[in-house]
């Protein structure tokens, strides 16, 4: 396993990505920093830090998920962190599916260009018309034709489709079976005929652009050959479930890490405001009160992950269930404490793009639904915790 340099990517996130945000604050176009971007893209690969998520082999770090982790903590304190590192979502996600499941020709295919860069990709399964909260619940289908499904569907918060060349589109092939069986993933270009990206979706007032967002899709007729569909038919809810749980220390160590900027941006902004001669606001007691219970969350945070993303690694996703859960709601819950404490402390500067602290505040609050709603994950953490008293 290649070496983790943790300080050296520490700095590099400090002095060549913070100062990229204020234009993207303050302009909101992704597309305009891309130029730059794809830079220090060529930066990170020749220093050997592209792709922590994956394997050596394949063109990656070949991190652990304990070592990715404490890598995407450090990525997360940027925007831009995780997509100039090449392990942002929904790609991440996808090169693990395909090198996991992917047949030699998808991987020839479409993981070779996903894994270098060269293509971005997306993953299609929430539906308009369906409750996120529980997947099983598709309208989308895939019927057999001969050598092709045929694929009809509405779907949105397809994250990434604006620009990118495929898609792995969750669609019922096997409606007769039992609920976890009826869906799989298929491979699905997005330039063939009767793909229809019909726009962005406005998140808190912000359409985004390229990787920056979030678009609504429609599958008309799509004709797809069979050869393109990700293991065995009916597999799709299985291969989900076996990318969420370590798409969610993903997640959560970023947020870990937007937490770690905001509580020092809330420490700098408290110590250096004065409110009289002499009297700072960190001579306050509410403030003091909110440091020390932000740095308390976020260290309970980082345990209760990194506890987690262990028992992946030894044991698998199943085993962690329980665990996983308790980091998604947990973990969500402190990221929004931290920034609200934050951004009060900056008082009205706070609401500005001056910080990144309204960005994360808008377009983070997505991280108490996005895979799976707080409630459901409680709701799971409940049930694994009563089954041995409802025994016998």
């Amino acid at each position: 396993m290649t070496p983790f340099p943790k300080l050296a990517i520490q700095d590099f996130v400090e002095s060549s990505l913070f100062s990229l945000e204020d234009s993207f604050f303050e302009h909101g176009s992704f597309k305009a920093l891309l130029p730059k971007l794809n830079e220090l893209r060529s930066e990170v690969k020749a220093l050997g830090w592209w792709a922590p998520h994956m394997p050596i082999e394949v063109g990656g770090m070949g991190l652990s998920l304990v070592e990715l982790a404490k890598m995407g903590e450090i990525l997360g304190q940027s925007p831009l962190g995780h997509y100039v590192f090449g392990c942002q979502a929904p790609d991440a996600g996808n090169m693990e599916v395909l090198h996991q499941f992917g047949s030699p020709e998808q991987q020839s295919e479409f993981l070779k260009p996903l894994v270098a860069g060269r293509i971005r990709s997306c993953f299609s399964m929430t539906e308009p018309a369906f409750a996120g909260s529980n997947p099983v619940n598709l309208g989308t289908t895939a019927i057999r034709d001969g050598d092709h499904y045929v694929i009809n569907g509405h779907k949105w918060f397809t994250t990434g489709a604006d620009g990118a060349s495929f898609a792995i589109v969750m669609a019922v092939t096997n409606p007769n079976e039992q609920k976890h069986l009826r869906a799989s993933q298929i491979i699905v270009p997005l330039d063939l005929n009767g793909v229809e990206r019909v726009r962005n979706i406005s998140i808190m007032g912000e359409n985004g652009e390229d990787w920056f967002s979030h678009s609504e899709m429609r599958y008309t007729n799509v004709r797809v050959p069979v050869s393109n569909r990700i293991g065995g038919e009916g597999f799709g809810f299985m291969i989900a479930q076996k990318r969420l749980g370590p798409g969610r220390i993903h997640h959560c160590m970023r947020w870990i890490g937007i937490c770690e900027r905001a509580l020092s941006l809330m420490c700098r902004r408290a110590a250096t405001r004065e409110l009289d001669i002499g009297v700072h606001l960190s001579d306050k007691q509410t403030i003091q009160n909110w440091i020390a219970e932000s740095r308390a969350e976020i260290n309970a945070s980082r345990l209760l992950v990194m506890q987690a993303a262990q028992t992946i690694d030894k044991a698998g996703s199943s085993a962690a269930r329980k665990e996983v859960s308790i980091i998604k709601f947990f973990v969500a819950d402190v990221l929004h404490r931290v920034l609200d404490r934050a951004i009060q402390t900056h008082g009205a500067l706070g609401i500005t793009d001056e910080t990144p602290l309204s960005f994360w505040y808008r377009h983070e609050r997505g991280a108490r639904i996005y895979d799976g709603p707080d409630e459901v994950h409680k709701a799971r953490v409940a049930r694994l915790e009563l089954k041995p008293y409802k025994q016998g």
